[in-house]
């Protein structure tokens, strides 16, 4: 019989012809891209496979990612065919169709199967990462910062308790500029030269800032730096390779951006680097470059993993660097009005440090309870769904975060709610 993972691409395949009818060639430069996330006969299209709630403007995607209704309908085909042939399919068949999906996901990647292994979530890869991390003495420094995610915070912060790491933290520039952010890392080294661990998010939750990656590993790395890279939020959301992180050790989810079903994220090792991260409390491997030994996740959602090719095909029909376009055009919509009304925007317009995710605040107004309050007046008053976030230096904020199926229209409501907020 043809495998799951062969009839998850046919359905992704079929569900996906509207998109062939009004998609043009998949941009090649930044203006084609630009011009592309205007295309809006496409993005119409691209938003009837989705099934968004109409109860309110929904702008609070950064949670998790939607599934297309292709991947819907696959990940349904698989929970039923998997409960139906029960451990006879877990037991004969799931391995090697497991096999499939990662070597699927490597060639997305850019990197090599073995480089990868399969994690529920990016916070259960991370925490592999950061707690398997052997090359830390008593005293080394392990570094973060504070738009870091909170439970990669926990992790580090317990290298201090287990490990007798020192911990070193700081705060991220705001405004921030490509080289204000190299600087605060470098200046940040520069203070504290036993740090011999860091960890970087591409792309904060909290407020959307994207990091220069590349170059701060560049740097660190020349400082007998390791670096962990967080790139939870970014890997769907920015078109890239892992290889332009130019990172060794990257947590990934591939079911916020990318549409994969609940329960999907991914721990990438540069191969010669994967001895530098114990097998997982002890799990026993045969080979010492077997990355599979530095994750265990016990029995997992089988469906979720064999319909992350469906999520792909979805992905790729779209169009990573059109998709990431898109995400940064509804952005352009709203965080102009916010900064005419009087709004902090705290992405900076810069294309390369911003994508759709962004947060802002009124002036002056950094409290949790404050934010929070803003975000429940955008809901009641205006029917606007966001969230407040809190834990940066600066003070707390409220988040945006249109998806590719977001029209224009809902994002402008946004803009046009803005002035009636402002204290």
């Amino acid at each position: 019989m043809p495998s799951l993972t062969r009839r998850s691409m046919l359905t992704a395949a079929a569900g996906s012809v509207a998109l062939g009818a009004s998609a043009r060639a998949l941009p090649s430069t930044f203006e084609d891209a630009q011009r592309a996330a205007q295309d809006e006969a496409f993005w119409s299209a691209v938003a009837g496979l989705y099934d968004v709630t109409g109860e309110v403007i929904h702008l609070e995607h950064g949670n998790w990612g939607m599934m297309a209704r292709p991947v819907l309908e696959a990940h349904i085909a698989h929970v039923e065919a998997v409960n139906r042939r029960n451990s006879y399919y877990a037991r004969r068949e799931f391995w090697p169709d497991a096999q499939a999906v990662q070597a699927r996901i490597a060639a997305v990647l850019g990197c090599e199967p073995d480089e990868i292994v399969l994690t529920r979530n990016a916070t259960e890869a991370l925490q592999a990462l950061i707690g398997g991390y052997n090359r830390l003495s008593p005293g080394d420094g392990v570094l973060y910062a504070d738009l870091d995610y909170g439970s990669m915070q926990t992790a580090m912060a317990w290298l201090q308790e287990r490990r007798g790491a020192d911990l070193v933290t700081m705060a991220l520039p705001e405004p921030a500029t490509r080289q204000s952010l190299i600087d605060a890392y470098e200046q940040a080294l520069i203070a504290n030269p036993h740090v011999r661990l860091m960890l970087l998010t591409h792309l904060s939750h909290r407020t959307g800032l994207v990091l220069p990656v590349a170059e701060i590993c560049e740097m660190a790395r020349g400082r007998g730096v390791d670096v962990i890279v967080d790139a939870a939020h970014s890997w769907g959301q920015i078109d890239f390779t892992v290889a332009e992180l130019n990172a060794d050790f990257v947590g990934f989810n591939l079911h916020k951006w990318i549409g994969a079903p609940l329960g999907v994220g991914l721990m990438y090792v540069r191969k010669p680097r994967i001895a530098d991260i114990d097998p997982f409390m002890g799990e026993p491997s045969r080979d010492p470059q077997d990355i599979g030994a530095r994750a265990h996740t016990g029995t997992t959602d089988f469906a979720a993993i064999l319909s992350v090719p469906a999520a792909l095909d979805v992905h790729e029909a779209i169009g990573p660097a059109r998709k990431a376009a898109r995400l940064r055009y509804l952005r352009s919509l709203w965080t102009g009005a916010a900064r005419e009304a009087g709004f902090e925007v705290l992405t900076p317009e810069d294309p390369s440090l911003h994508a759709g995710i962004t947060s802002f605040r009124a002036a002056g107004q950094t409290g949790a309870q404050e934010n929070a309050a803003l975000a429940a007046r955008l809901l009641d008053e205006h029917n606007i769904f966001t969230v407040h976030r809190t834990g940066i230096a600066s003070g707390a904020c409220v988040r945006v975060t249109p998806g590719v199926f977001t029209s224009p229209d809902d994002v402008r409501a946004l803009a046009e709610a803005l002035p009636r907020l402002v204290p």
